[in-house]
Protein backbone atom coordinates (compact mmCIF):
# COMPACT_ATOMS: atom_id res chain seq x y z
CA UNK A 1 0.00 0.00 0.00
CA UNK A 2 1.33 3.33 -0.83
CA UNK A 3 1.08 6.39 1.35
CA UNK A 4 -1.44 7.93 -1.25
CA UNK A 5 -4.11 4.95 -0.74
CA UNK A 6 -4.04 5.85 3.25
CA UNK A 7 -7.70 6.78 4.30
CA UNK A 8 -8.03 8.38 7.30
CA UNK A 9 -9.33 5.14 8.74
CA UNK A 10 -6.99 2.88 7.81
CA UNK A 11 -4.11 5.65 9.36
CA UNK A 12 -6.28 5.09 12.72
CA UNK A 13 -5.96 1.21 12.15
CA UNK A 14 -2.79 1.52 11.58
CA UNK A 15 -2.33 3.30 14.75
CA UNK A 16 -4.03 1.42 17.26
CA UNK A 17 -2.25 -1.50 16.12
CA UNK A 18 0.52 0.36 16.99
CA UNK A 19 -0.89 0.98 20.30
CA UNK A 20 -1.60 4.20 19.66
CA UNK A 21 -5.45 4.86 19.55
CA UNK A 22 -6.45 8.14 17.89
CA UNK A 23 -9.18 10.89 18.70
CA UNK A 24 -12.02 10.52 15.48
CA UNK A 25 -10.57 13.93 15.10
CA UNK A 26 -7.17 13.02 14.46
CA UNK A 27 -7.32 10.61 11.64
CA UNK A 28 -7.32 13.04 9.04
CA UNK A 29 -4.44 14.97 10.14
CA UNK A 30 -2.66 11.90 10.68
CA UNK A 31 -3.21 10.36 7.42
CA UNK A 32 -2.18 13.52 5.62
CA UNK A 33 1.29 13.97 7.73
CA UNK A 34 1.61 10.49 6.89
CA UNK A 35 1.48 11.48 3.43
CA UNK A 36 4.21 14.24 3.15
CA UNK A 37 5.99 11.88 5.33
CA UNK A 38 6.22 9.11 2.92
CA UNK A 39 6.69 11.96 0.18
CA UNK A 40 9.77 13.23 1.78
CA UNK A 41 11.49 9.89 2.68
CA UNK A 42 10.44 9.19 -1.39
CA UNK A 43 12.54 12.21 -2.34
CA UNK A 44 15.10 11.41 -0.21
CA UNK A 45 15.47 7.93 -1.61
CA UNK A 46 15.86 8.98 -4.78
CA UNK A 47 19.31 11.06 -4.07
CA UNK A 48 22.73 9.70 -5.18
CA UNK A 49 25.26 10.22 -2.63
CA UNK A 50 27.94 8.64 -4.81
CA UNK A 51 31.36 8.68 -2.61
CA UNK A 52 29.86 10.13 0.44
CA UNK A 53 30.81 7.72 3.33
CA UNK A 54 28.21 6.98 5.59
CA UNK A 55 28.27 8.87 8.66
CA UNK A 56 29.64 7.21 11.80
CA UNK A 57 33.04 7.67 9.23
CA UNK A 58 32.55 11.38 9.85
CA UNK A 59 34.47 12.74 12.95
CA UNK A 60 34.04 16.00 14.42
CA UNK A 61 36.52 18.54 14.94
CA UNK A 62 38.46 17.27 12.46
CA UNK A 63 38.50 19.86 9.81
CA UNK A 64 41.59 22.55 9.51
CA UNK A 65 40.32 25.95 9.10
CA UNK A 66 42.56 28.42 7.53
CA UNK A 67 40.71 31.63 6.65
CA UNK A 68 41.60 34.48 8.87
CA UNK A 69 38.11 35.86 10.35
Amino acid sequence: MSASDLTPPEAARWAARSGLPLAQDRHVPVAVTAEHIHAVVSLLRELDFGETPPSAVYRAGGERHDAAV
